[in-house]
């Protein structure tokens, strides 16, 4: 069983930056997939940046693509998703997500919201 934990999430202006957060347990994490997805009001979840196990390889969805960065720390068994430029339609709740053997796991998620 893993269990991920997001922080972070809150209210920012257009333009502004926040960091998202999302501890996991378990003893091999630096073994895991990590991602972030996000899900705004009336749609579907979708991606938004993973990395692999070793930080090595990273993944963004072309709407976020030069204004996030997700990172991982497995030492500390976290990851990040600093989060620049803010938008409005950045507005969604922010999910983190584990694989792990072929299994998918989620955070309860945190919400972030963009002022325009």
């Amino acid at each position: 069983q893993v269990q991920l934990v997001e922080s972070g999430g809150g209210l920012v202006q257009a333009g502004g930056s926040l960091r998202l957060s999302c501890a996991a347990s378990g003893r091999t994490f630096s073994s895991y997939d990590m991602g972030w997805y996000r899900q705004a009001p009336g749609k579907e979840r979708e991606f938004v940046a993973g990395i692999g196990w070793s930080g090595g390889s990273t993944y963004y969805a072309d709407s976020v693509k030069g204004r996030f960065t997700i990172s991982r720390d497995n030492a500390k068994n976290t990851v990040y998703l600093q989060m620049n430029s803010l938008k409005p339609e950045d507005t969604a709740i922010y999910y983190c997500n584990a694989g792990v053997a072929g299994r998918d796991y989620w955070g309860q998620g945190t919400q972030v919201t963009v002022s325009s």
